[in-house]
């Protein structure tokens, strides 16, 4: 008997692959009978144990997700038998059940020969990943009740075009060549020697589009599996370095990493050395980009100079322009009757400010109106920026990722002055 463990959030494919397998091998299905001791008792047990008496009976179910809105139910715990090769084999499927000491799924396979339960392993770890539901999902992890066992989730793909972004010329242009370019372009560049694998770090005040452009990546690349991990879910960036292993092209999106990057879950050395280490365990040829955002690049200089190369290409998403704060104030400002000279004057004045600013003060005008009972006028927008620029607002406009104060002073070592550097060559 060989006993096969599989990440819970493989449970799905796993019991795709066993029921395909199971058609072609004319496959029956049994439950078993016999209490909370069949959960902690092994295949070998259920037939060999002469003190507990088992016998053929329901199987049991669960639902699991196969994506933001599907689920479908699995086989939590049953018994398969089947042919392969020509010689029968048994197995036992059992869902993860961490109540019973179980953080995993099982398969336990039992064959007379071992050539074809070690052959029917390999086709089914095969199976599960041509068939698999993970394959171009977007997913994200959590902690599960049981501790720091990951939970996988389903994430709906975001959809935001490009213009609904507001950046600074040839910004948005030049991550997307690098995270997207790339991969459209993976053949030829393997045919030439080159790498697939990348690292891309967008780092900038809050507020100014980081998280907006990632979304518009993952609405880019629609067919392509991601994992998206934040705060202190990034710790299991090991689950989501081996899905994007299995399923490349992925995308590995790890947002805000300065808030966790020295934290240490488990591990003696801080986290963000574990993301290091986890693209640096990656093939040069994986077509896999990993993605980093962060408020505070100081916080990650350091580390990603000790460890060169990881990351190569690093983009500043600085404040506003004038020319792009005009853009934003007319943008969410569309509809809404104000006059150009009041836009334009209105953004001229809110420097250093964000997007988030501009949408906010929009809707601030507009109460204003709806309070009147009336349609929203240029004085309206006047007076709400006048209350949001007041200095007893300064803790409001930082709350928008306004004012300034998580702004770099300067670009860490290592990068450009201009919008656009790398690290590492």
């Amino acid at each position: 008997m060989v006993v096969e463990h599989i990440a819970d959030h493989r449970l799905v494919d796993a019991d795709v692959a066993l029921n395909a397998l199971g058609e072609q091998g004319e496959g029956r299905l049994i439950g078993v009978t016999g209490g909370d001791q069949r959960h902690h008792q092994a295949l070998a047990e259920w037939i060999t144990n002469a003190h507990a008496r088992y016998a053929p009976g329901p199987v049991d179910y669960t639902e699991r997700a196969t994506g933001p809105s599907a689920s479908t139910r699995v086989v939590s715990l049953g018994v398969r038998l089947l042919h392969f090769e020509g010689a029968p084999i048994v197995l036992a499927q059992r869902a993860a059940a961490p109540q019973f000491g179980r953080p995993a799924a099982v398969v336990e396979v039992m064959g007379a020969d071992d050539e074809v339960v070690t052959g029917f392993l390999e086709t089914l770890r095969r199976t599960m990943i041509e068939r698999s539901v993970l394959r171009g999902q977007v997913l994200s992890f959590q902690a599960t009740e049981y501790g720091r066992d990951a939970g996988a989730t389903f994430v709906q793909r975001p959809s935001v075009a490009a213009d609904d972004i507001v950046l600074g010329e040839g910004v948005l242009e030049e991550i997307v060549q690098h995270v997207i370019t790339i991969g459209e372009r993976s053949d030829a560049l393997k045919r030439a020697g080159q790498h697939l694998k990348r690292g891309v770090l967008l780092y900038g005040p809050p507020g100014t589009g980081k998280t907006l452009t990632v979304r518009h990546l993952l609405t880019e690349t629609p067919d392509i599996t991601a994992v998206v991990l934040t705060g202190s879910s990034i710790r299991f960036i090991s689950a989501a370095a081996e899905i994007a292993r299995t399923f490349q092209p992925a995308l590995v999106v790890l947002e805000d990493i300065d808030l966790v990057a020295m934290e240490r879950h488990g591990s003696p050395q801080p986290l963000l050395f574990e993301v290091l280490d986890a693209l640096d365990g990656l093939d040069g040829d994986a077509d896999v980009a990993f993605i980093m955002t962060t408020n505070r690049v100081e916080v990650l200089e350091r580390a990603l100079a000790e460890r060169p190369g990881r990351v190569d290409l690093a983009v500043e998403v600085p404040l506003p322009a004038p020319a792009e704060r005009r853009r934003l104030f007319r943008r969410y400002a569309h509809g809404l009757p104000y006059s150009d000279a009041a836009l334009e004057a209105a953004a001229e004045r809110a420097e250093g400010t964000t997007g988030s600013f501009a949408k906010e003060l929009m809707r601030r005008s507009v109460l204003r109106a709806l309070q009147d009972e009336r349609d929203p006028r240029d004085e309206d927008l006047v007076g709400e920026l006048n209350r949001l620029m007041d200095s007893r607002q300064q803790l409001t406009r930082s709350m928008l990722g306004s004012g300034g104060e998580s702004e770099s002073p300067h670009p860490p070592n290592g990068l450009h002055s201009a919008n656009i550097g790398w690290i590492g060559g």
